[in-house]
């Protein structure tokens, strides 16, 4: 679609274009060493061994207590400073989480890590989707798991595709 000089795109989605191909690519990479997506972290972790990274849960004790990953180490982002020398190896990458995509504690825990000195990475959609896609949650009464919701994880199949 093209637009005459002064004139608006017909809608927002084209009012300003699409970046060259070039800059994209190295956005939408630079964007692949920042995130880390519930499904790849569930697969890293189900395979068993060492999944190569520390999955750090980053909520309030309250928030841990009402569900998170299993194999997941709990530190309030309040904490990081404090406890992350002692508890994390600065050798290996960390993967943040909080309560979903409209929680920014993940973002906040991984500037922190970064900020002493740590690698790491936020895991898009946090505890929400984790839940959602229907992997198994523990909480302070024992284990959980939902049915996956159809609309974050097709039926029938472990794999979305993407």
């Amino acid at each position: 679609m093209t637009s005459q000089p002064g004139v608006l795109a017909a809608h927002p989605v084209l009012s300003v274009p699409p970046a060259e191909p070039a800059d994209a690519a190295a956005y939408f990479g630079a964007s692949l060493a920042f995130h880390a997506d519930v499904s790849d972290v569930a697969a890293a972790l189900a395979a068993g061994g060492d999944p190569g990274f520390v999955l750090l849960d980053s909520r309030s004790t309250a928030s841990w207590d009402q569900g998170h990953i299993p194999g997941a180490l709990h530190l309030p982002t309040a904490l990081i400073a404090e406890q992350a020398p002692r508890l994390l190896d600065p050798a290996v990458p960390v993967v943040t989480y909080c309560w979903g995509p409209g929680c920014n504690g993940a973002t906040r825990a991984a500037l922190a890590l970064a900020r002493l000195g740590y690698r790491v990475k936020e895991m898009l959609g946090g505890f929400e989707y984790w839940a959602r896609e229907g992997f198994p949650y523990e909480t302070h009464e024992g284990e959980g798991r939902r049915t996956a919701d159809p609309l974050t994880a097709p039926a029938g199949t472990d794999d979305c595709g993407c």
